[in-house]
């Protein structure tokens, strides 16, 4: 078995595991980062960084520059989404290019991706009034697609 195809049954596994968890627990298992990871690196075709890099989580392709540092988030949103609904917290003084958002389902599944630069997330971050923004560096899910572009998959809307 190659080793791609043994990390993509060890993940079934450990969704499968996740959900039966939060069923009898109610409480998340937490693996909805590397899923996110495993599914951007997958659909985008991204290397993944050194384990605890600071600041981003994988490497975009390059094509005859440095590689894009990209920072990876995961939201799982089982039901409707939430107009609350937050993406992890981004820090501006870390060493990242574009942040990825990961779009999963209740069963782990990814739905969409979306991709905001450096630049869009900063001046969102910025903009006066929001605690969770300036303080936590947290934009809303919506607030992040509204900056971003879909980048997977093409040409449906999620």
């Amino acid at each position: 078995m190659t080793r791609s195809k043994r990390l993509r049954t060890l993940l079934a596994d450990a969704k499968l595991l996740a959900k039966q968890y939060y069923a009898l627990t109610g409480r998340p298992l937490g693996i909805t980062s590397e899923v996110a990871e495993s599914e951007a690196v997958r659909h985008l075709r991204l290397q993944l960084a050194v384990v605890r890099q600071p600041g981003y989580d994988a490497l975009g392709v390059a094509r005859g520059r440095r590689p894009d540092r990209v920072q990876i988030k995961g939201r799982r949103i089982v039901g409707r989404l939430n107009p609350g609904s937050r993406v992890g917290s981004i820090d501006l003084r870390k060493r990242w290019d574009t942040v990825l958002l990961v779009l999963l389902d209740a069963n782990f599944e990814a739905t969409a991706i979306y991709r905001a630069n450096r630049l869009a997330v900063r001046q969102a971050l910025r903009a006066p009034g929001s605690k969770a923004r300036n303080e936590r560096g947290q934009l809303s899910i919506s607030k992040f697609k509204s900056i971003g572009q879909k980048v997977w998959p093409k040409g449906r809307d999620a």
